[in-house]
C-alpha cells in the first residue's frame, strides 16, 4: 500500500527524561504531554537500596545524572527532566540547582527537576502555604520539609505512609485519604502530593473540587515546567497549575455579591 501520501510521521518535540531505576509510571508521565511531544526516558542504574535519604543520595549523584544526561541525549531533546522527588530535595536548594548544572553541562540542554519544578509551580501559583502527603517515612518527609522551609515555603500540615518500596501500588483512596488529613487545619494555600512513584493524574480534580485550593503532584510539576520550556502546555482539565480556567475555582457564598 502506497503512504506517501500522508507525508507523515508528523514532526515530534522531545522531552529527555532520567528517573530512578525503580520508576513505575511511565503511562502517568504521557497523561500530561500533548501529541506532538514525545518523552524519552533513561533509569539510573539499579542499587539494592529501599526508598530512603541513601537511595535518594544514591540515584542523584553527579556521575550517575551526568551518564543519565549523555544517554537520553542520543535522541536530541530539547530540555531533560530529572523525575524525582527526594533525589531532588536531598541535597537541598543549592543540591538542587547543582544537578541541573551537571544535566545542563552534560546534555548541552535546559535541565530540571521535580523538586525546582515544585518551586517554580508554587511561584506560579502565588503560594507560601503548604500541606504535604508524602509515601516517604518520616526521616525523608522531615527532609522535604526542610528543603521547602530554606526555599521560604511553609508546610501546615502532612501525612506520611512511611512506605520503602512498591510505591506506584499505592490506590487513589489512599491517597484521597492522606490528602484530606494533611489540610485538616485548613491553612494551607495548597497541597502537594510528593513522589514520582506515587500515581496522582485521576485524583488532582476531585481533591481540588473538594478541598478548594490548588493541588499539586510531583509528577504533574515535573511536566508542568519540562513543557513550559517548550512554550507548550500540558494536558491537565481541572488542574488549576495548567487549566486556567480552573483557577478561578467555585464561588464561594461569601465572595458572591450582596452575600451578607
Amino acid at each position: 500500500m502506497d503512504v506517501s501520501f500522508l507525508g507523515g510521521p508528523c514532526s515530534q518535540r522531545v522531552v529527555g527524561v532520567v528517573a530512578p531505576f525503580d520508576f513505575a509510571l511511565d503511562r502517568e508521565l504521557w497523561r500530561w504531554v500533548p501529541d506532538d511531544v514525545s518523552l524519552h526516558l533513561t533509569r539510573t542504574p539499579f542499587v539494592p537500596v529501599e526508598v530512603s535519604l541513601d537511595l535518594a543520595r544514591l540515584v542523584s549523584e553527579h556521575g550517575t545524572l551526568g551518564d543519565a544526561v549523555r544517554a537520553v541525549n542520543a535522541v536530541a531533546p530539547e530540555v531533560v527532566a530529572y523525575a524525582c522527588t527526594s533525589g531532588s530535595f536531598v541535597g537541598g536548594v543549592a543540591g538542587e540547582r547543582a544537578m541541573c548544572e551537571v544535566m545542563t553541562r552534560a546534555g548541552a540542554v535546559p535541565s530540571l527537576t521535580t523538586s525546582g519544578a515544585l518551586l517554580a509551580a508554587l511561584a506560579e501559583l502565588g503560594v507560601r502555604r503548604i500541606a504535604l502527603v508524602t509515601p516517604y517515612t518520616v526521616s525523608v518527609t522531615q527532609c522535604l520539609e526542610e528543603y521547602l522551609a530554606e526555599a521560604g515555603t511553609t508546610v501546615t500540615g502532612r501525612a506520611f505512609m512511611d512506605l520503602t518500596r512498591h510505591i506506584w501500588k499505592v490506590p487513589y483512596r489512599d491517597v484521597l485519604d492522606m490528602a484530606r488529613l494533611a489540610v485538616r487545619e485548613g491553612l494551607a494555600q495548597a497541597l502537594f502530593i510528593s513522589c514520582t512513584n506515587l500515581p496522582t493524574y485521576d485524583v488532582i480534580p476531585q481533591l481540588e473540587a473538594e478541598l478548594r485550593i490548588p493541588v499539586l503532584s510531583a509528577n504533574q510539576v515535573t511536566m508542568w515546567a519540562a513543557l513550559r520550556h517548550l512554550g507548550t502546555r500540558a494536558v491537565g482539565p481541572c488542574q488549576r497549575l495548567i487549566d486556567q480556567s480552573a483557577r478561578r475555582g467555585p464561588v464561594l457564598p461569601e465572595e458572591q455579591e450582596g452575600w451578607a
